[in-house]
């Protein structure tokens, strides 16, 4: 079996963390490979040739991959973990840590807890999006139009800040036409960070399908929708918002050539397997992360 030790090597805690764990593998004659977080594949690259490449880059045999930093951390680690079919464990040097361990015992110990099966593998869902551009129908797209989030994919009103016209369907039923800042298709585990700030319910992490939730909606008939695992999520910017929009996964900025016109959001093929030795429920977690 292979490691791979993902860092934000910014800060000094990490880089010693992976030492540390660097050192204790070679002790156990594991084989091991280290990456910084800044030379991840983007969110275009778990499909296709960016897969290829990583593959190639990596190789297989990964049984671990361990993901030092914050939650920023581990979602940017979650793309490299559905190309490498590896289950990844997050230790935290951030701020929040919701989707990563402690190390109040050290690494080590955490680490060996990995080794020896004696931890926690959580499934969680993760996002695939197909975007379809103006034009695309004309011309070959010059850039992938595939992409792979674990928290959320959002359509947001671009730089000159004006309002967005939109409508969305689930499955092919056609559920709203509305003008607002846009939509956020989140995951369950996406349901704690941005689809929270826009309004949408806390969900369990284990629940296999999306949420739904507007953005800043101009009308008062407007609710988050929850969902099935098989269910597609289909929105299509309508006039001139097209040539304003702007397009997210897990946060980072997705460029096109063309204006945006069509994005469809499903499950992703392959669940993420999180490693985790939380000592309490994600119940209690988000009662004292956003209710105390």
């Amino acid at each position: 079996m292979k490691i791979l030790i993902i860092a934000n090597r910014k800060t000094s805690k990490t880089l010693d963390a992976m030492f540390q764990i660097a050192a204790f593998l070679d002790s156990q004659g594991i084989e091991h490979f280290e990456m910084d977080v800044t030379s991840l594949p983007g969110p275009s690259g778990v499909y296709g040739e960016g897969a290829r490449k990583l593959r190639e880059q990596l190789g297989d045999g990964y049984g671990l991959i361990i993901a030092l930093g914050g939650d920023g951390t581990l979602l940017h680690s979650a793309r490299v973990a559905d190309v490498l079919h590896a289950p990844i464990m997050g230790i935290n040097f951030g701020h929040l840590g919701f989707l990563t361990n402690t190390a109040e015992d050290g690494v080590i110990p955490l680490l060996a807890d990995a080794l020896a099966g004696e931890i926690v593998h959580e499934t969680r869902m993760n996002l695939r999006a197909i975007v379809e551009c103006e034009g695309d129908e004309d011309e070959e797209p010059q850039a992938p139009r595939e992409f792979f989030a674990f928290n959320e994919i959002a359509i947001a009103r671009g730089a000159l800040g004006h309002i967005v016209d939109f409508e969305f369907s689930v499955s092919g039923d056609r559920v709203a036409r509305m003008r607002g800042d846009g939509l956020v298709v989140s995951t369950a585990t996406g349901s704690t960070a941005y689809a929270l700030s826009a309004g949408g319910p806390l969900v369990g992490p284990s629940h296999r399908g999306m949420i739904v939730v507007p953005l800043a909606p101009h009308t008062l008939n407007s609710r988050a929708i929850v969902t099935e695992h098989h269910d597609v999520v289909e929105t299509t910017v309508l006039g001139n918002s097209a040539a304003e929009v702007s397009l997210f996964a897990d946060g980072d900025a997705l460029e096109f050539e063309r204006p945006v016109k069509t994005v469809i959001v499903s499950v992703g093929e392959n669940p993420t397997i999180l490693l985790t030795r939380r000592q309490e429920s994600f119940y209690k977690q988000i009662g004292r992360t956003f209710f105390a």
